[in-house]
């Protein structure tokens, strides 16, 4: 990524795509011209199953308040038992703790480059594909990896994350 491309990202996705050079990842950050707010968006926009998204969750733990980020796969439903017994009990975060622990908004929430170091689970279903796409800082920005790269550069935990009926 050239710096003439860096600086006409928005700016939390410059942020990212600065992280992801300083990482070495070799894929760029791309702006989606609408919306990946939602899993369903993003997919669409990028011609890609719904699953192969990288969505970032973030919890707020109820014992110390610290921010826990589940990174599921887009088509699942979270199973919050399921994390809360991984990591404690659990309660939701809003916009403003979202924003405070991670430095991004709701809809852009990468999983790198976060202003408070979060407790991490990643969803052992996105281990199914050679692909995946995770939202770069923005609602519109995405960076493409593999699973393993998701692993490495977050350093959160493969669990059973996955609501089943």
């Amino acid at each position: 990524m050239s710096p003439e491309f860096i600086s006409s990202l928005p700016e939390s996705a410059q942020r990212v795509a600065r992280l992801l050079l300083e990482l070495g990842h070799d894929k760029p950050v791309v702006v989606l011209p609408q919306t990946g707010k939602t899993s369903a968006e993003a997919a669409a926009g990028l011609g890609c199953e719904v699953a192969q998204i990288a969505k970032s969750i973030i919890f707020r733990r109820v014992s110390d308040n610290a921010p826990v980020l589940v990174i599921a796969s887009g088509a699942n439903r979270v199973d919050e038992a399921k994390v809360a017994a991984r990591v404690g009990e659990l309660a939701k975060a809003d916009a403003k703790f979202v924003r405070e622990s991670t430095g991004y908004a709701i809809g852009g929430v990468c999983p790198i480059g976060h202003a408070v170091k979060p407790v991490m689970l990643l969803d052992e279903d996105l281990f199914g594909y050679e692909s995946l796409w995770a939202a770069a800082g923005h609602p519109h920005a995405v960076f493409n990896l593999t699973p393993r790269q998701l692993e490495t550069m977050t350093g959160a935990p493969a669990a059973d994350v996955a609501l089943r009926s």
